[in-house]
């Protein structure tokens, strides 16, 4: 819940953001200057970029999220005992050790959608986060297809 409510003010902070940039490039726009209309346009741009972005980013997670609801319903996710920092994070060694066996399970059952979401979930916890987002988008892709 704490982690929904961070995405929320960040959310509304961007979105705050973009609104105030924006009223500065209808500001530019409207001066007539050749540089100050081509500096109203590119703040305009980047601010679209920056939404496109975020909602990519909200929309990955609400699915990703969906699906570990899933998994969690069906009892699937995984259940190793690994040691975890304060913060809550696992501890890195812990995380490695787990990696090879949802690596293999991976390998051996390529189009099941579960046992890449719990490789993406052992790639978070060896601290690998491109890769697993990538994990991740692959089980969205493949639960995706078999629905």
């Amino acid at each position: 819940m704490r982690a929904r409510i961070g995405v929320a003010i960040m959310a509304a902070a961007l979105l705050l953001y973009i609104w105030l940039v924006g009223l500065r490039a209808v500001a530019l726009l409207g001066t007539g200057e050749p540089v100050a209309i081509a500096m109203g346009v590119a703040m305009l741009v980047l601010p679209a970029i920056a939404v496109w972005a975020l909602g990519r980013e909200l929309w990955f997670g609400a699915r990703a999220e969906r699906l570990g609801a899933r998994l969690e319903a069906e009892g699937a996710l995984p259940d190793d005992s690994v040691a975890v920092r304060p913060s809550g994070r696992v501890e890195r060694a812990d995380g490695d050790a787990v990696f090879p066996r949802y690596r293999a399970e991976v390998e051996a059952h390529p189009d099941d959608w579960r046992a890449w979401y719990r490789l993406g979930l052992a790639y978070d916890a060896a601290g690998d986060r491109t890769r697993a987002r990538a994990a991740i988008r692959e089980a969205i892709r493949r639960e995706k297809t078999d629905r």
